[in-house]
């Protein structure tokens, strides 16, 4: 039978997060189907689930396919009229299931919607994966409404207003079956890092919605306990932004785009090298745009179809300014400011 909400949660070698988040997960979400879907995990929580949650469908994948391609395999088995996929680390609230499924029962024309995040460590903060809705600047640079690089707000109610975004974070995104579908689903060629950005785009662009409801709110683990220092996120973050941006940007900007974009990416890599001494971060930036070069032209027909499926050149959630120059030279920090102008 087909479900009404299939909440999915990837796991990779995450059981002591799911002992600790899972059982909010199944209190809260009445109504939904939990799914577990497990990236070839090398712990034990295959054995976990089938002891503790046997109620909680599970999809085992034949080895770790990464976040995105993972989500593709483990969705594929899965009918629903909603996926909501969702990280191991997040602790739910009472309640926080009813707004978004009764927001997408009321607005068809809206293929996707988030939570509002908050921080586990910092309650009162937003949460750095997602906030209450993402953006991209002209550039490709992602930002939230409340948080903008790694200057995160103080959750006052500011933004508690359901809004229109660029897109929803990955850590707790619904999406329509058939628009997940239809969009042909994460970019598994990603890995990890940027593919929600990515798809959210490509829906956008076909004239979907997609959405921040802050009704509904989550508390994520999210990098709070990280070194900021990760050469292989940022390896993934310079390459897969840039993939994305070749895919989805009109044809009228592409160029100029990916101009201003190399000159950016060189200046970031040399002060990661000569103000902070990071040859590891520096290295990161250059190999991310190498590799890029490398396997661009295998995005051609994906560029190709996705031109053809653009129903508006302008997408008005990626904003028109240049965050760098508004962040660093104007001292605009928060979304709040950025809209002031």
């Amino acid at each position: 039978m087909k479900d009404k909400v299939a909440i999915v949660i990837l796991n990779w070698n995450g059981v002591a997060m799911m002992r600790k988040y899972l059982p909010t997960v199944i209190k809260y979400s009445e109504g939904a189907t939990v799914y577990i879907a497990d990236n070839a995990s090398t712990d034990d929580s295959v054995d976990f689930i089938k002891s503790e949650y046997p109620m909680c469908p599970l999809v085992v994948l034949e080895k770790n396919w990464g976040f995105a391609e993972g989500y593709n395999k483990a969705l594929s088995k899965i009918d629903a009229e909603y996926y909501l996929l969702l990280n191991s680390d997040i602790e739910v609230t009472e309640g926080w299931l009813n707004p978004l499924v009764n927001f997408m029962d009321s607005n068809p024309d809206v293929a996707a919607c988030q939570p509002k995040l908050l921080s586990i460590y910092n309650r009162n903060c937003f949460e750095y994966a997602g906030a209450s809705g993402g953006y991209l600047d002209k550039y490709g640079y992602p930002f939230c409404r409340g948080r903008i690089f790694e200057t995160v707000e103080e959750d006052r109610g500011q933004y508690d207003n359901v809004s229109d975004v660029l897109w929803a974070t990955g850590a707790a995104l619904m999406v329509r079956s058939s628009d997940y579908k239809a969009v042909g689903g994460l970019d598994g060629r990603f890995f990890a890092h940027n593919e929600e950005i990515d798809m959210c785009w490509r829906l956008r662009i076909m004239g979907r919605r997609v959405c921040c409801v802050t009704d509904s709110v989550v508390y994520h683990v999210g990098g709070g306990t990280l070194p900021k220092s990760n050469p292989m996120k940022t390896y993934l973050n310079f390459r897969n932004n840039l993939t994305m941006l070749y895919k989805c940007l009109p044809d009228n900007e592409l160029k100029s785009v990916m101009r201003m974009r190399c000159l950016l990416d060189y200046v970031a890599a040399l002060q990661m090298l000569i103000l902070k001494r990071n040859v590891g971060e520096f290295k990161a930036v250059i190999r991310g745009r190498k590799d890029f070069n490398k396997w661009k032209n295998d995005f051609d027909k994906d560029r190709e179809r996705i031109q053809k499926s653009r129903k508006t050149d302008v997408v008005p959630e990626r904003m028109n300014l240049f965050l760098l120059w508004r962040y660093y030279v104007k001292g605009q920090k928060t979304f709040c400011q950025l809209q002031k102008g």
